[in-house]
């Protein structure tokens, strides 16, 4: 098979720092999130013939990484998601400054680690990476209305548990009198 062309080349190293920014999104872990961008950029460069030069790269590699992250999931089962209790700990562990706003910063994080993987995943493509609905439903495959859906909540649920507010889809039981 033919190496990718240089051009193409340079395409996928000025889109890493978006793709890899994307991938500590997903899984929230360093290790893991490398390997993701890692299993990316192979894939994009085994199928660099695939590319459509009238797309944008960023919206390819995050698509190709959305696959990987759901290949990466069946393969492990499970997601693991640390208590906020744990966060603390973990941030201790990483050592250095962590800022002056690490306590809006482990609230930030325990709450999006609180949001189901497909709320989650529009939110931050939609906040963070800046896309339009239409291409996170091209990264995600699926309609553009569920995008929009799938981001009003994830925005509803963060608002609630930045306020203090129960887990979202928590049970919460009623008196019948």
């Amino acid at each position: 098979m033919n190496p990718a062309p240089s051009a193409f080349r340079q395409q996928l190293l000025g889109a890493v720092p978006r793709l890899r920014r994307y991938a500590r999104s997903l899984v929230f872990e360093d290790a893991q999130s490398d390997d993701l961008v890692q299993s990316t950029l192979e894939r994009a460069l085994t199928h660099w013939y695939q590319f459509d030069q009238q797309r944008d790269m960023v919206v390819w590699l995050l698509s190709i990484a959305h696959n990987a992250h759901l290949d990466m999931r069946r393969k492990d089962s499970r997601m693991q998601i640390l208590d906020p209790s744990q966060l603390q700990t973990a941030q201790d562990s990483l050592g250095g400054d962590a800022g002056v706003d690490v306590g809006l910063r482990l609230d930030l994080l325990a709450a999006l680690a609180r949001l189901s993987p497909e709320q989650r995943e529009p939110l931050l493509l939609v906040c963070v990476e800046q896309f339009s609905y239409a291409e996170v439903a091209e990264v995600l495959h699926i309609p553009v209305g569920t995008v929009m859906s799938r981001v009003c909540r994830a925005r509803a649920a963060m608002r609630g548990l930045l306020d203090g507010q129960a887990k979202p889809g928590a049970a919460t039981l009623r008196r019948v009198v």
